[in-house]
């Protein structure tokens, strides 16, 4: 196995890093109080494709892969995670108009959120569904040749900001099976009937924008289908290895943050006349928490490169590398707060903000449970059920 990153990689890395140190660390703390979007630092990484990593070259992103992705996260999280959310997420919702999505739909959709003119994102939570994806109960209904839809939508990623939303849909409820009658429908924001309340009071990533939308006979057009009709389930499903991956570099890099920040505070906080670091109690908690940053790293990125080279494993590991990269990011983040003592405890250190932070990682794209069942299931072998 090569372990290896490649010299393009490592340039990729290092100028995200010079990116997040310079743009975002000093700002950080600002945008976590106010809960407020940081348009400014996300038009400023659009400027260096980072909004469009994952969208391809013809649509004017720069067509990453996974694995460089997972790099580009880790660098942003480390640096603040509600920031780097938001930066990454100005593309949520891309990759099911890559896969499924028309020429027209790619063009007019992906171009914008590439060149940062525009934010989209991707509407699936309900306030009564979570985990269970298939009891999904906004409707879309075919009225000649428009949609009209109706329903709420919960806990949306850019739900008060966004331009557009991949909005998962029941169309058909006489359908046959658990997965199938639903579709993805693309709603724009400037739509009659969209509506979009912030959700404010979070306990972490307050810079990024999270909102509840309710659609009330909300029409869009026909052509706003994106893949095949009753086949929006499985579209979604395909993706989850890929972003479940995505989450997992979320969670590395909200655990090197508040490990290397935990470091240096060690070294430079003494008591008994002599520096925290010099004590072995301390030495053993950061050795720990370097180790399982670095055992966490390793998962995530074989699930990256499982992803890119299509592995029989992929669906395993990809939650293996969440449930594991997102325990560790909680434990972590607490032990640098107990390595700062009451200093932690305020948000005068950034570990406040990233034992806060850390905790989404182990919620969103499918919970700590979610993630144990799917490994479970795929070790007897038993399939999606």
């Amino acid at each position: 196995m090569d372990f290896e990153l490649s010299d393009e990689q490592r340039q990729i890395r290092d100028e995200v890093q010079r990116f997040a140190e310079n743009e975002i660390r000093p700002v950080a703390t600002e945008y976590d109080r106010a809960e407020e979007f940081p348009h400014e630092v996300v038009e400023k990484a659009a400027e260096m494709g980072l909004t469009g990593a994952n969208i391809p070259l013809e649509y004017g992103g720069v067509g990453y892969d996974t694995l460089t992705n997972a790099i580009i996260a880790e660098e942003l999280f480390a640096a603040d995670p509600g920031i780097g959310l938001s930066i990454q997420s100005a593309a949520f919702g891309a990759d099911a108009l890559v896969g499924f999505g028309t020429e027209e739909q790619k063009t007019a959709y992906l171009e914008p959120v590439a060149s940062g003119d525009a934010i989209m994102g991707t509407a699936i939570s309900e306030p009564d569904t979570g985990s269970d994806v298939s009891s999904v109960s906004t409707r879309a209904r075919k009225e000649g040749d428009e949609w009209v839809i109706d329903g709420t939508k919960m806990w949306i990623t850019n739900g008060s900001v966004g331009d557009y939303f991949v909005v998962l849909c029941e169309t058909d409820p006489e359908a046959d099976g658990r997965y199938n009658g639903f579709s993805q429908i693309l709603v724009e924001a400037d739509r009659d009937g969209f509506e979009a309340e912030k959700i404010t009071g979070k306990l972490g990533i307050r810079a990024s924008d999270t909102a509840e939308l309710v659609l009330n006979d909300v029409r869009v057009p026909e052509s706003n289908l994106v893949g095949t009709r009753g086949a929006g389930f499985l579209q979604i499903m395909q993706f989850f290895d890929e972003t479940r991956t995505g989450v997992a570099a979320q969670g590395v890099g909200i655990a090197r943050g508040a490990a290397e920040r935990a470091l240096d505070y060690a070294q430079e906080r003494e008591q008994f006349g002599q520096p925290i670091s010099e004590f072995q109690a301390i030495q053993h908690k950061l050795a720990e928490m370097f180790t399982e940053i670095e055992a966490a790293r390793q998962l995530t990125y074989k699930s990256a490169w499982s992803v890119d080279n299509g592995d029989d494993q992929l669906t395993q590991l990809a939650s293996m590398a969440k449930e594991k990269a997102s325990r560790v990011a909680v434990e972590v983040a607490d032990e640098a707060v107990q390595i700062h003592g009451g200093a932690g405890y305020v948000d005068d250190f950034d570990v406040e903000r990233f034992y806060r932070d850390a905790k989404i990682t182990q919620i969103y794209e499918g919970t700590t449970e979610i993630q144990k069942n799917i490994i479970a299931r795929e070790l007897l072998g038993k399939g999606m059920v």
